[in-house]
């Protein structure tokens, strides 16, 4: 599924649950609609990776360590299985991408002073709006 990691299939389970939304009849007779749950603790991924995984994941994460993925886009099983596995490979591909630190910097000496001029010429403008008295 993924370049980065080889997902096993022990990990997955599949359950396939009727599907919402428009469709007809079809909705209401063919359970389409595709859940995956994924052991994270089975992945093997690096604690970093994990960590990651968890924040993206948000509330798809159980408290059990399971992610928990539906797909129902699409009317058949197969597509939905394929939708959801798809989107568990994006989600542990993310998982392994590693943000760049942000370094600190400053505001060179120009870049002050342009700022401090653009402010007091602001400063006139708006002094500029005062009352006019008749003299």
């Amino acid at each position: 599924m993924s370049d980065e990691v080889s997902i096993p299939e022990d990990a997955l389970s599949e359950r396939f649950l009727a599907a919402t939304g428009p469709g007809g009849q079809n909705v209401n007779k063919v359970a389409t609609a595709c859940q995956l749950r994924v052991d994270v603790f089975r992945l093997g991924l690096a604690p970093h990776v994990h960590e990651r995984l968890k924040t993206l994941a948000g509330s798809k994460l159980t408290n059990g360590g399971e992610l928990l993925i539906t797909a129902r886009r699409f009317r058949t099983q197969e597509a939905n299985r394929e939708d959801a596995r798809r989107r568990l490979a994006k989600l542990i591909a993310d998982a392994h991408i590693v943000q760049a630190k942000r370094r600190a910097t400053r505001p060179s000496r120009a870049a002050k002073a342009r700022r401090v001029d653009e402010k007091k010429g602001r400063s006139e403008v708006k002094r500029g709006r005062g009352k006019v008295t008749d003299f």
